[in-house]
């Protein structure tokens, strides 16, 4: 065994488009200072012991995300940028999609950050709330990994996974894609990925495939895509975007998504990965009619002390300690 460093990253999924949202919702205003949920996130994040951050962004974004986000927190912590694009990570000669011009999906994003993380790390969307909690139980989960990471030939490695309830992250305004979770105790069996669940009045249901519905009661344990993870997992990454490729490379709209990712390396029996429940209040911003109620779910928080009502200018003079943990 190899004795690290005492560093735990956060890695923020910040390059989607946004489609269904209509624009750059991770870039939006839900603070009554114009904070975004990027920056509540890194508030939760640092207070729980998380001391660096690496934003993955587009090239074409980078100006205004510099501006908006990044800048202030360059300031605050440790910060670097990788760069998702189309033709990111593709084998030598290997022709770009004429008839594609999105990324690969959030799979290929982690993948393109392989060479900056050596540590353990975290990943979350930029436009999801996970609540102080979740910041806590995936920063414990991962200084359990910090003193010493396991070498080549030692046991599987152990990854973790933030988990909701499904009738906490549902839409009141259209369809959502949650990863679906099965458990054996606390680890994980299996997870797939839902592209279509719709709230109901009672309960959800899911839309698969073949195009029949599957009922959900609501209580189903999902991946908001908070996930915790060893630098073992970028040699399962890399393997593994190769096999999409070439399985689903003329496919404009397939995605090497990390939930598809990790159920495939479970059932395989190559890793094990740990659920970790919380309670917190989370938000989400799918379409526009959801943010006044993200607007209105961050108010209630500030106004319960959770968090200052000027976020930013609370921190402006709390400089992160360099000191190990």
């Amino acid at each position: 065994m190899e004795k690290k460093e005492g560093k735990i990253s956060l890695l923020i999924l910040a390059a989607g488009i946004g489609r269904r949202f209509g624009g750059i919702k991770q870039l939006s205003s839900v603070g009554p200072n114009g904070e975004t949920i990027i920056d509540y996130s890194l508030f939760d994040a640092l207070k729980a012991g998380f001391n660096r951050v690496i934003f993955i962004i587009r090239r074409s974004l980078e100006a205004d995300f510099r501006e908006i986000v990044g800048r202030f927190w360059e300031d605050q912590v440790e910060v670097d940028y990788a760069f998702q694009e189309l033709n990111s990570l593709l084998p030598e000669d290997w022709p770009e999609p004429a008839h594609r011009t999105k990324p690969w999906g959030t799979g290929h994003a982690l993948l393109v950050t392989r060479e900056k993380v050596k540590e353990p790390f975290a990943v979350i969307n930029a436009d999801d709330f996970y609540g102080r909690q979740a910041f806590e139980v995936m920063a414990s989960f991962l200084k359990e990994r910090i003193a010493f990471l396991p070498a080549k030939g030692d046991s599987k490695p152990e990854y973790g996974l933030v988990g909701y309830k499904l009738k906490q992250t549902l839409s009141d305004f259209g369809p959502v894609c949650r990863g679906l979770c099965q458990l054996q105790g606390e680890e994980l069996s299996d997870i797939s990925e839902m592209k279509h669940i719709e709230k109901k009045e009672a309960g959800a249901r899911a839309c698969l495939e073949d195009g029949r519905w599957l009922e959900l009661s609501g209580e189903e344990v999902v991946s908001m895509n908070f996930w915790g993870f060893e630098p073992s997992v970028f040699d399962f990454l890399a393997t593994g975007f190769l096999e999409f490729l070439k399985n689903h490379c003329q496919d404009s709209g397939a995605e090497f998504l990390i939930p598809d990712f990790v159920g495939e390396l479970i059932r395989q029996e190559k890793i094990r990965v740990r659920c970790l429940p919380v309670e917190s209040r989370w938000f989400g911003v799918t379409y526009p009619e959801d943010l006044p109620f993200v607007r209105q779910g961050i108010a209630e928080l500030i106004s319960e002390g959770h968090y200052p009502r000027d976020l930013k200018s609370s921190l402006k003079t709390i400089k992160i300690s360099d000191e190990k943990i």
